[in-house]
């Protein structure tokens, strides 16, 4: 799709259709694709795979229109259609584009750039010119006469054009800080950056110019053919798009994970895919977004979908998490901080009937999975989940509970057979959904709901298992395994690299790390170097979530329409939150010095490990001295203990610093 660009509009062109988009009003209007030759001071600026939406903030963010600067194709889902990942995004604005979109082939000479995904065919009456490589190029040129009126035209026109863009910046500035908005400037850019961020660093976003990716195999079927609203992530930003009634321009995008592996089974050969939608509604960060809100919709409700396509025939089977479905939070800056209940059973009651009503109209029955642990923190969390089912008495939801720490104590995650054995009867009666090339054979008749807290480490492992078992019998029933066999050697690694891919790219999505127990995941096996990993993961959460999440919750809710006021955006701010981390209500415990705050657990073993090798050393130093002696623990009076405390502070206070450099470097 091609991309024009005048001091009034930004054109876009597809096939025999414009659609025109005014820099100052954000009107959108649809012209014919041969109209162009009536303009005067055209540019060619590149192609854009499609349209992502407009993003605005009255008196902070005037509308910007986010476009696809770069997507890369991921393989076939729904053959034959190809989906696309977002690789980077351009944002224009009244004023300049903030990066150079692709090479246009028509109006460039260069022939390198990435074309879309079909030439636009306007039928312009005038010839074009080939400028340099990446260079604006315009399209129409008059007489040489012409050409010095219309300079002089044009000199007077920018004049007071750039008099009225002063005028009205330093109007548009005093009204920003008349809402108490501190620098525009600053934060327009960094709302800017934080587009980039969650579009070009995430490896989040998909589309299919051909096929909707928003529905499953199984509801493709239906006679709507309407996008499902839950999982079209930009519906919000193309909302004026929409209005125009011209499927053209709409081009709906998903947030979540998209893969597509080639598999061999003896001589045969298979593709097996995985694709997982995240849902539009209250969507966010970890500690920002908890729970279920008035019209029933959870936080990080994820459906995934398992692919496997043979021959002529696709099997599909769909999973859903998402957190527990009562108004709960986690506020704090500990570590883990604990759970609590915002609202009355009645309150919740009603919001929970609300979203499994809603999930009962898609999926007609439930299997809810829930893995919280049934002791400590969070048996408040799954007493009240427990209570508030029995309370709802619905014959097409069945509860199960499953402690995963009790059970994979140890790192023992292969007892998750045992959920998996006790769920088969469920899995067998659910089914999956089956078609060939004459349609339907049998449909899935229920669905796995699978949470527990965050609804992402446990989660994945659990989700795996299940979807293991369902790949298992899916390949008996093609004549592809026999009966009673575990999944063929050679189709276990694409597997697990698929699930263990899902697995990271949700959890960067929902936490900002890869997932922890990943290497379970992806391997099958627990080892120390995955331990390792998720202490650092964990650690990175933390920072996260306390120094990055709510400035990004708040672009989130601007992208969805729920950042309305210029008072609703607020920024992280380090210094004060870290003198919270630092100096918590309740005295430090232990001996005093330092401040536990959210690493109480860490610094605990630290301690733990730093003192027994300290006290180890001591005491064969002195045997060393005073051989016939007999050994002791270190006594209060010497002066041991308070060297220890030195020793541990400095190494806190070091690992502290390390961090505070980069935040304050913008670097985290």
């Amino acid at each position: 799709m091609e991309v024009f660009q005048t001091d009034n509009h930004y054109i876009f062109v597809k096939r025999d259709k414009s659609l025109w988009w005014n820099r100052t009003t954000s009107e959108f209007t649809i012209k014919a694709g041969w109209d162009l030759s009536s303009v005067d001071d055209i540019e060619c600026i590149g192609v854009t795979h499609g349209i992502v939406g407009v993003i605005s903030l009255p008196n902070v963010y005037e509308p910007h229109l986010v476009v696809v600067k770069e997507a890369t194709p991921v393989g076939v889902l729904y053959p034959p259609h190809l989906v696309y990942k977002i690789k980077s995004i351009a944002i224009l604005s009244a004023e300049e584009p903030d990066a150079l979109l692709s090479n246009c082939t028509k109006h460039s000479k260069s022939n390198n750039s990435t074309p879309t995904h079909k030439a636009s065919h306007s039928n312009n009456n005038a010839s074009s010119l080939n400028g340099p490589a990446g260079a604006k190029t315009k399209l129409f040129e008059g007489t040489q006469l012409m050409n010095k009126t219309w300079g002089a035209v044009k000199i007077a026109g920018n004049t007071i054009k750039n008099t009225t863009q002063q005028g009205a910046a330093i109007v548009s500035n005093q009204v920003k800080s008349s809402v108490g908005i501190r620098e525009p400037k600053r934060i327009e850019k960094r709302i800017t950056e934080e587009l980039h961020k969650i579009f070009d660093d995430t490896d989040s976003f998909y589309f299919s110019f051909d096929c909707d990716i928003t529905n499953n195999l199984q509801r493709q079927d239906a006679a709507s053919q309407k996008p499902d609203e839950r999982f079209f992530w930009n519906m919000h930003m193309i909302k004026d798009i929409v209005q125009l009634n011209d499927k053209t321009w709409i081009l709906p995008i998903i947030q979540g994970f998209v893969q597509v592996e080639p598999c061999v089974v003896g001589n045969e050969c298979f593709t097996l895919a995985l694709v997982s939608r995240r849902s539009r509604h209250r969507a966010g960060t970890r500690y920002k977004r908890r729970g279920v809100d008035e019209k029933g919709h959870c936080a990080n409700y994820v459906e995934t979908e398992q692919i496997l396509t043979f021959r002529h025939h696709q099997l599909s089977f769909t999973q859903v998490r998402g957190s527990v479905p009562i108004y709960w939070s986690q506020p704090g800056y500990k570590y883990r901080p604990p759970p609590r209940l915002d609202r009355g059973a009645a309150e919740t009651q009603e919001a929970f009937e609300l979203h499994f009503s809603k999930e009962l109209a898609i999926y007609e029955r439930v299997c809810i999975v829930n893995l919280v642990e049934q002791s400590g923190k969070e048996k408040l969390i799954g007493d009240a989940y427990a209570d508030h089912v029995i309370k709802y008495n619905n014959e097409n939801m069945i509860y199960v509970t499953f402690d995963f720490h009790d059970y994979c104590r140890g790192m023992r995650f292969e007892n998750v057979s045992a959920l998996t054995d006790a769920l088969g009867p469920e899995a067998g009666s659910m089914g999956f959904h089956w078609r060939d090339q004459r349609g339907m054979i049998c449909n899935q008749k229920s669905v796995f709901r699978v949470n527990c807290m965050d609804c992402l480490d446990r989660t994945n492992v659990v989700q795996t298992a299940i979807g293991k078992a369902v790949l298992e019998s899916q390949l008996v029933k093609l004549g592809l395994s026999p009966p009673y066999t575990p999944i063929p050697d050679r189709l276990k690694s694409p597997f697990m690299v698929l699930w263990a891919n899902n697995g990271d790219i949700i959890s960067r999505q929902y936490a900002g790390t890869n997932a922890l127990k990943g290497d379970y995941t992806r391997t099958g096996e627990r080892k120390i170097s995955g331990m390792m990993k998720d202490g650092m993961n964990s650690a990175n959460r933390f920072l996260i979530q306390n120094f990055a999440d709510s400035f990004r919750q708040c672009i989130i809710d601007l992208m969805q329409g729920k950042l309305l006021q210029a008072d609703q955006l607020h920024e992280d701010e380090v210094m004060s939150t870290i003198m919270q981390i630092l100096t918590p209500e309740t005295r430090a415990p232990l001996h005093g010095y330092y401040h536990a705050g959210v690493l109480g657990p860490e610094l605990q073993l630290i301690e733990t490990i730093v003192y027994t090798r300290w006290a180890g050393f001591k005491q064969q130093k002195r045997q060393q001295r005073f051989p016939d002696e007999l050994p002791d623990a270190v006594t209060e009076e010497s002066n041991e203990p308070k060297q220890l405390h030195i020793f541990v502070a400095t190494l806190v206070a070091i690992s502290l610093f390390c961090t505070l450099q980069k935040l304050l470097s913008g670097t985290l």
